[in-house]
């Protein structure tokens, strides 16, 4: 790990692992049939509301912009709102369960970027737009307890702008006392890619499942 990188930060979901088709997209329809919606987001669909951050801004969007009509009708903000924190614990719970059964892995080559980011007495974080119990548990089930000791977490809520938005990774530098142009991100999304450029940050990026043919400029 070069000297000149003080600080490392991973996004979480694209990026430990390959999570957005096979897991959160399955959460999210197994908690619309749960609530009994008539709801079913393909792969092809999920990709598209991909260019959404966060669980719950998606849901909004999907929600007001694709089907067009609000479970239980649901038509003032207030309602609204805990519609989406509802169904979202929900599927947060279902997306930890999938979790838990091994049928996601780690990407090659994670282990032992961060393995060598810890000899090297790198500091690390994760910076994510996704809900913080899922990925606390990405990084404790994935990487193992004392990985995940050497981690400090950004999630979910933590900040009110989700990605394409710099806060989350603004929020890191601050918080761990680091100077962005410091701080080397690895993302694998335009959005997430333009929130760590924002910051001031460096960003590699690798490619996962929904961002091949995303562009990455800047």
């Amino acid at each position: 790990m070069p000297p000149a990188t003080p600080f490392v930060i991973f996004d979480c979901d694209g990026v430990l692992a390959d999570t957005e088709r096979d897991a959160h997209r399955v959460a999210f329809n197994a908690a619309f049939k749960f609530k009994n919606l008539p709801h079913d987001w393909t792969p092809s669909l999920y990709g598209e509301l991909l260019s959404t951050g966060g669980g719950k801004e998606r849901m909004r969007r999907f929600f007001d912009t694709i089907a067009k009509s609000w479970p239980d009708n649901a038509s003032t903000e207030d309602q609204q709102s805990a519609v989406l924190l509802e169904l979202h614990k929900l599927k947060t719970r279902l997306f930890n369960e999938i979790i838990e059964t091994g049928s996601v892995p780690l990407r090659p080559g994670v282990a032992r970027l961060v393995d060598e980011a810890l000899s090297a007495g790198v500091p690390l974080a994760v910076c994510s737009t996704s809900n913080e119990v899922a990925v606390e548990n990405i990084v404790r089930l994935l990487l193992g307890d004392a990985r995940r000791n050497a981690f400090r977490i950004f999630a979910g809520d933590v900040v009110a702008r989700k990605k394409p938005a710099p806060d989350i990774y603004t929020l890191a530098a601050e918080t761990m006392g680091l100077e962005p142009g410091k701080c080397a991100v690895i993302e694998d999304s335009e959005i997430g890619c333009k929130a760590a450029v924002a910051a001031g940050m460096r960003c590699l990026v690798t490619v996962s499942t929904y961002t091949k043919g995303e562009r990455f400029e800047g």
